[in-house]
């Protein structure tokens, strides 16, 4: 079983950026598509980016598209959310989830283990 822990959220000025991280305290991400997920105050959870477990396939909710960038590291058991030009409705709790299969996905349905989440604040 896998088990994600989420680092680097934090508070942000708009226009600024930020790199998020989600490592594997057990177990690894092998054979794992893996996603990020944001739920944002008295909103429901929603994706916001995907890579596939060879981190050749990625896609992006259309609100962040151009703006943050998910990579992997299978060597390190990571993965990082690189979000520049942010602004204050990016303001959420960001979600790492793994998948039990290598392809991507956008439903919440479809990711098997959650990260406990960090806080990303953007001030305007």
């Amino acid at each position: 079983q896998v088990q994600l822990v989420e680092s680097g959220g934090g508070l942000v000025q708009a226009g600024g950026s930020l790199r998020l991280s989600c490592a594997a305290s057990r177990g690894t991400f092998s054979g794992n598509a893996m996603g990020w997920f944001r739920q944002a105050p008295g909103k429901e959870r929603e994706f916001v980016a995907a890579i596939s477990w060879s981190g050749g396939n990625t896609y992006y909710a259309d609100s962040v598209k151009g703006r943050f960038t998910i990579s992997r590291d299978n060597l390190k058991n990571t993965v990082y959310l690189q979000m520049n030009s942010l602004k204050p409705e990016d303001t959420a709790v960001y979600y790492c989830a793994a998948r039990s299969s290598s392809s991507i996905a956008t439903m919440i349905r479809h990711y098997d283990y959650w990260g406990q989440g960090t806080q990303v604040t953007v001030s305007s």
